[in-house]
């Protein structure tokens, strides 16, 4: 049985360079809707005159964010499909809120939860100045907008749960603060791989 394993969390926790490190050492498609959708959204934002290094702001979200998902997805699954692994990365906060989102999806391809194992890694920090920190240091221009709007956008780390109809053994919440992330690797690899 292949798997298909989501990072979620809010930017800055860590969840794509956990995957990452995860992905490199496993060779696992590794798949970040940030990624993915990057030539879309900076060509969406700028048709609509709108400054392509948003990924924050409603009209953001009102025009790129279902896109990204969806091209997140679809090459996601194209791999589950072929019987290989996926990782994916991505807040996921209003699919991981949908019970039957999941369900959905490997419907898409004629699969369900019996033929796919699905894992969730939760990826958070221990406070909001860490959050900050990581975010500043990483100097993406993708950022400037939740430095402008911090108060708006400090809501997103609150706590997260997925409701969809997993085993609570196949979510696993994880402290990324620590700056070594070696131990946190292997906790996680361990997590998915058993």
């Amino acid at each position: 049985m292949n798997k298909l394993v989501f990072f979620l969390g809010p930017a800055g926790a860590g969840k794509t360079t956990l995957a990452k490190a995860i992905a490199s050492r496993r060779k696992v498609p590794f798949f970040d809707m940030d990624i993915l959708l990057r030539p879309a959204a900076d060509a969406i934002m700028t048709l609509h005159g709108l400054d392509p290094a948003d990924r924050d702001s409603a009209d953001y979200k009102r025009l790129c964010r279902d896109l990204g998902y969806r091209i997140t997805m679809d090459a996601a699954l194209d791999n589950i499909g072929l019987n290989v692994d996926a990782f994916v990365v991505g807040p996921f906060t209003k699919e991981a809120a949908n019970p039957d989102w999941i369900s959905s999806e490997l419907s898409r391809i004629g699969r369900s939860l019996q033929d796919v194992e699905v894992k969730v890694v939760l990826v958070e920090l221990a406070n909001e100045e860490l959050y900050r920190t990581r975010i500043h240091d990483r100097q993406s221009p993708l950022d400037e907008w939740k430095f402008q709007h911090w108060d708006e956008f400090r809501k997103s780390f609150g706590n997260r749960s997925v409701k969809w109809p997993l085993p609570s053994s196949n979510v696993k919440v994880i402290d990324n603060s620590d700056p070594d992330i070696t131990k946190t690797v292997a906790v996680v690899e361990h997590f998915i791989y058993d």
